[in-house]
């Protein structure tokens, strides 16, 4: 099977000029080299929904821009769609979508209608295909009543539905996702996670997503690319990355009278202790007889279980 993106030994590196003050900055600049990107490779195949992580400075939206063709690696084979993206061609460009949640797509001088009908016509969409796609994406995000609104009027979260909506207007084949709900509300985050969800699963939509926020993770991606310091360090699916995490749980015990550490601390490891509370990491084969242990007496007012955090578990990539 041909991959819809294939990626080998793609690398990035950036020539910086050192501040050294103004004067010897000018007569005697000095440079160094910052390898935003070291040797990655990955393939992936139509339809998935793959998720860059990675912290700050680590690559990933470095990676997403030369994939989307707007800037040159420095070494390395990139493919998607059977393309070369930074020749950005035409037919490479109208099988593509953008959204990068701290960048303008659109037009913010015009109407959201006027944004979408000068797309409709640099994607040459017949008016048929246009105004159903327009009807079922305004009615998919509820911003029906905001087409003839100048985008710079908008509230922040309903310029990024509009930005959405740009981007997948003309049906892409793949979709770039840098960051899409940064600085969103919580209702509007799940709208839009839920949205892209959504497309993804019924359109069989590519979808690239780099984003801080593990939610939009759990929520929108089946598969973790986890970059840092410019080299891929983790690629495999969000199902088996959590899975290696489930042979532990975290219990959080509220008392009336709190019990005596030492009748706790076998079943695992004690994290917290407060007047009334105990945290406890607990191996799944010792849930249940802590479980007993503690529910016996009439002392427990409350047990919370969790599993370990998403976020937890990508600090742990790091650390290894």
């Amino acid at each position: 099977m041909t991959s819809t993106i294939s990626v080998h030994h793609l690398e990035k590196t950036f020539t910086l000029r050192r501040n050294n003050g103004l004067i010897k900055s000018l007569l005697k600049p000095e440079k160094h080299l910052v390898h935003a990107v070291k040797g990655i490779s990955f393939e992936i195949q139509k339809g998935e929904s793959v998720a860059f992580l990675g912290p700050n400075g680590a690559g990933k939206t470095t990676t997403t821009k030369m994939l989307a063709g707007l800037i040159y690696p420095t070494s390395g084979v990139v493919s998607v769609l059977g393309y070369t993206p930074f020749d950005r061609k035409y037919d490479f460009l109208r099988r593509i979508g953008l959204v990068m949640g701290n960048k303008n797509g659109l037009n913010w001088d015009l109407t959201a209608e006027q944004s979408f009908w000068l797309l409709k016509n640099i994607y040459g969409l017949t008016d048929d295909v246009y105004n159903k796609r327009l009807t079922e994406l305004t009615k998919l995000l509820n911003v029906e009543d905001h087409l003839k609104t100048q985008l710079r009027r908008l509230s922040l979260g309903e310029r990024m539905k509009m930005e959405l909506i740009g981007a997948i207007i003309h049906n892409p084949e793949v979709l770039f996702l840098d960051e899409p709900t940064i600085g969103l509300d919580i209702i509007t985050k799940k709208n839009i996670r839920q949205f892209l969800r959504k497309i993804q699963q019924e359109t069989g939509v590519t979808l690239i997503l780099t984003s801080h926020d593990m939610d939009d993770i759990e929520h929108v991606c089946d598969r973790v690319i986890v970059i840092n310091k410019g080299a891929k360090v983790y690629d495999d699916s969000l199902q088996t990355l959590t899975s290696q995490y489930r042979k532990d749980r975290f219990v959080r015990l509220t008392f009336e009278t709190l019990p005596a550490q030492e009748e706790l601390a076998h079943y695992g490891e004690i994290l917290e202790k407060t007047s009334d509370e105990y945290l406890i990491k607990v191996p799944s084969t010792q849930l249940v007889p802590l479980l007993g242990s503690v529910a016996h007496g009439e002392n427990l007012l409350d047990i919370h279980i969790e599993s370990v955090p998403l976020e937890e578990m990508i600090a742990d990539i790091f650390k290894q």
